[in-house]
């Protein structure tokens, strides 16, 4: 794998309020992406920013009495990066759509098209919700006129504005998503998003004249593009598409990840914008569900936003990032609870992975000193275990490509649960009662798997849980017998027998400690 690359985005966020576990869940699967191709020995890349033009954000900052340059940049630097900052999520560009690289490549991206003959001038009336920064047929909207999403009134607006020529890209859409069946994931949005361009396309309207707060159309400066056709484009510039072609050709074609309100934007106008200038579509679009709070998509709008913090003040960093990832398929709503994640915590990480951590140490400690003897022969138990390290490496990878994270930290859960099993089965606290040499071996044997095992969770959940997994680590003397944690090949964590004989094992804080009174 050494030598590719791996490209992941997330929605670029409206800076309007501080994030909530519902932004946070897009990037948090970014990050863990991010850091397991990159444990493959890939060249990963992940993007996440801020979209900060658009009337919504225009509106939020007059009503904060600010101009609305110095709200985005309030909230960027006081909510938006500390959240990330927060819950351990490293990107390696946080783009703004006020960032001068992209507004230069944004006008000329449009230049170009415009030049090419996929723009022109018209006059556009229709329904706007400020809430979505978007247009709304009939069908997006109650039976009182209000935006499905939202639940807020719709504005009418009559403009003079210029379109891009999406009508005329159908037939190649409709062609790229029979040539590439996973362009669109999960299966059921690819079928919502055929239909919807098979029902037929009507030409798009990217640019606002009522208002100011955006980039400049390039060749008339009384209008502003359009804040989706800005946003989307957060993409190609911050890999320098018109800067720096070397970068470009380097990362490019992305894996797009958001929430499914988003999808036809970035299924639809997206590829279509790409395919006029001449660039190269992405390489996958992926729509993930819904957080649900009472029932409602979570949402600032509704008041059903949670702050990550509320949830890493009792939990921690890591279950948090691990509770979201692993609990809910990657594609699928779900609907977030305190009583979940508490039992989560307790059943999962607490008496199940942080107990094993804490077990073997402790017997490492008190059989043999803290040093890992050397193991006797492997027994049949042994070679399944080895067999099962094996096969969850294969399976967790597999998944991971597949974008499906929920699968890959099911299986290393189950790998623990297999290895607690296997102390149970074993009893080394009876095989330790037997001073003879053979019993001594069998011993230092069972005590060798159950280390060796957590030598290779460590690397699994590296990216899941780095804070924890580190901690495990340096228990296990791995850091100091092997080397750094990050450098270790993900895809040969499965081959047993990398943790030398002779280490020493020691008694860490407790990985995941015990959490008195439930959370509420």
């Amino acid at each position: 794998m050494l030598g590719k690359s791996f490209f992941i985005t997330t929605p670029i966020y409206y800076v309007t309020a501080a994030p909530h576990i519902g932004s946070a869940y897009t990037t948090t699967a970014a990050d863990v992406l991010t850091r397991w191709h990159r444990q493959r020995g890939e060249m990963a890349y992940m993007l996440t920013g801020t979209d900060e033009h658009g009337q919504k954000v225009l509106r939020s900052a007059e009503k904060n009495g600010k101009s609305p340059q110095q709200f985005v940049d309030d909230l960027v630097r006081d909510e938006w990066k500390p959240a990330w900052d927060l819950l351990d999520i490293t990107p390696d560009r946080f783009i703004r759509t006020t960032d001068p690289d992209h507004v230069a490549q944004v006008q000329e991206f449009w230049q170009r098209l415009y030049d090419a003959g996929f723009v022109y001038e018209g006059q556009y009336t229709g329904l706007y919700c400020v809430d979505c920064e978007e247009f709304k047929q009939e069908a997006d909207l109650t039976e009182d006129g209000l935006c499905l999403i939202h639940e807020r009134p719709v504005e009418e607006i009559s403009e003079k504005n210029y379109f891009f020529k999406l009508s005329e890209f159908g037939d190649r859409l409709l062609a790229l998503y029979d040539e590439q069946p996973d362009f669109v994931g999960p299966s059921a949005a690819r079928n919502e998003i055929r239909n919807y361009v098979e029902a037929g396309l009507q030409d798009l309207s990217i640019s606002r004249s009522t208002f100011d707060w955006g980039i400049q159309v390039p060749w008339d400066h009384s209008q502003v593009l359009y804040v989706w056709i800005d946003a989307l484009l957060n993409y190609t510039s911050a890999v320098g598409v018109y800067d720096d072609p070397e970068k470009f050709a380097k990362f490019w074609p992305p894996v797009h990840l958001m929430s499914r309100d988003i999808l036809r934007f970035h299924s639809v106008i997206w590829p279509a914008m790409l395919m006029a200038a001449g660039l190269p579509v992405p390489q996958r679009v992926f729509a993930h569900g819904y957080l649900l709070v009472g029932g409602k998509k979570m949402a600032k709008s509704n008041a059903t936003a949670i702050h990550p913090r509320e949830i890493t003040d009792t939990f921690g960093v890591d279950a948090y990032r691990y509770y979201f990832m692993k609990t809910i398929a990657f594609g699928s709503d779900a609907s977030f609870s305190w009583e979940h994640i508490s039992a989560v915590y307790a059943d999962e990480l607490a008496n199940n992975l942080g107990n094993l951590a804490s077990r073997v140490a402790a017997m490492v400690g008190k059989y043999h000193g803290g040093i890992l003897a050397e193991p006797g022969a492997l027994g049949e138990a042994e070679d399944a275990l080895a067999e099962s390290l094996r096969k969850t490496v294969e399976v967790a990878d597999d998944a991971m490509e597949r974008l499906a994270i929920h699968e890959a930290i099911t299986a290393t859960h189950d790998l623990v649960t297999r290895v607690n099993g296997y102390i149970t089965e074993q009893q080394p606290w009876k095989v330790a009662k037997d001073e003879s040499a053979d019993a001594q071996s069998r011993l230092a044997t069972i005590l060798y798997a159950c280390a060796e095992v957590l030598r290779a969770v460590a690397v699994l959940h590296n990216a899941v849980m780095p804070q924890a997994s580190a901690k495990l680590w340096a228990s296990l003397g791995a850091d100091r017998s092997i080397g750094a944690l990050d450098d270790q090949p993900l895809t040969s964590a499965g081959k047993w027998g990398q943790l030398p004989a002779g280490t020493t094992v020691t008694k860490g804080d407790v990985l995941f400690p015990r959490i008195e009174e439930s959370a509420s």
